[in-house]
């Protein structure tokens, strides 16, 4: 576990730039059909055989690999160690706390290990024979959509998490770069003193997340 703790900068970055990657291998593909034809000028597509896909194909395994860690650190946020509350609330036998979100973090990762099979392994020939094996690259570009949702929002409960944990170690202080989005992070996710709806802050954490610009 001390791995995965001392390692977030280079995990989330790894996420980071297999997206990036993956972009990039989307618009190479484009400008390298093989066995097709295109004609962009009468607005007619007849064919687009790209055969090689294995960017879009194994990139998901990659970014899951973030979310899967992310929702193990939350777990050991609301574990009870490190001297912080269990499910970190004040009163963990009044108040379920976070529980429930880090349920919500666990089924989703469980949801992309299942979405993480290669698209590859399921292609059928068809067309008699002269499309005897395909790369599948549409599925895994589909799945991999879904699996990078799955990481942000895993990542945004992540968030949630680390915030309401850092209020239990007041009044220490952490960098000026991380109180500055603690500061910007509460002003769309609250504390949470007592059991309530979680749904919404999770909501608010994706959004805070997907908006979020840290200065330079």
């Amino acid at each position: 576990m001390r791995l995965l703790i001392k390692n977030i900068g280079t995990i989330v970055g790894i996420d980071q730039s297999g997206r990036e990657r993956v972009a990039g291998a989307d618009m190479a593909s484009v400008g390298t059909l093989d066995d097709a034809w295109l004609v962009a000028e009468r607005g007619i597509i007849s064919d687009y055989g790209q055969m090689s896909r294995l960017p879009q194909i194994d990139a998901d395994e990659t970014i899951d690999a973030g979310g899967n860690i992310s929702e193990r650190r939350t777990y050991k946020l609301i574990s009870g160690s490190r001297e912080l509350p269990s499910f970190l609330v004040a009163n963990p036998g009044l108040n379920s706390g976070f529980m429930i979100p880090q349920y919500t973090a666990a089924s989703i990762v469980s949801q992309s290990k299942g979405l993480c099979m290669p698209a590859s392994v399921d292609s059928i020939p068809s067309s008699q024979g002269q499309e005897d094996h395909v790369s599948m690259g549409s599925n895994a570009a589909t799945k991999l959509l879904r699996v990078v949702d799955n990481t942000r929002r895993v990542l945004a409960i992540e968030l949630m998490n680390a915030a309401q944990a850092l209020e239990f170690r007041r009044p220490l202080r952490s960098s000026d770069a991380v109180e500055k989005l603690f500061e910007d992070y509460r002003k769309q996710v609250p504390f949470v003193d007592n059991d309530q709806v979680m749904y919404p802050h999770i909501a608010a954490s994706v959004k805070f997340l997907d908006e979020y610009e840290i200065a330079d």
